[in-house]
């Protein structure tokens, strides 16, 4: 283990927030609800066998939820980090190549996840004035961006 496969998902999971502050509402949580649920299928071939399938009956009904709700996304990918500690520990790894990619994935999805109990909000628009993410309209009144 090295600092990278500590750092690297962190960063990466800043990131991924960064550009998701870029989305407008509500499709930022509606397009995230669908990511969590695609990740819920991550590791159906990862090692356990038959017992890959209780992850996904159990996270089904949280991601589901995870469209209407932050907290439900938030509460999905702290549910797959805890999934990605049990394949890093016992399982195999995500990517097959890179023993160290299933702790990577537990540290991404746990800044995410973090992310996304606050609420999801956007890291653009508190640092940028509002009147900067306003569009002119033919109407004469600014539409959010």
């Amino acid at each position: 283990m090295h600092a990278i496969d500590y750092v690297a998902p962190a960063i990466a999971g800043l990131v991924f927030i960064l550009i998701m502050s870029f989305v407008r509402e509500p499709t930022r949580r509606t397009l995230n609800g669908v990511l969590a649920a695609g990740a819920v299928s991550t590791y159906l071939s990862g090692g356990f066998g038959v017992w890959e399938l209780v992850y996904p009956i159990v996270a089904t009904p949280i991601v589901y939820c995870g469209l209407q709700s932050y907290r439900f996304i938030g509460i999905a990918w702290l549910m797959h980090s805890g999934w990605d500690l049990m394949h890093h520990l016992w399982g195999n790894p995500i990517w097959p190549f890179m023993p160290t990619s299933s702790l990577g994935c537990l540290i991404f999805d746990a800044v995410i996840g973090v992310w996304f109990l606050a609420g999801a909000p956007s890291i653009v628009e508190s640092r940028v004035p509002s009147s900067v993410f306003q569009v002119p309209s033919s109407g004469g009144s600014g539409s959010a961006f």
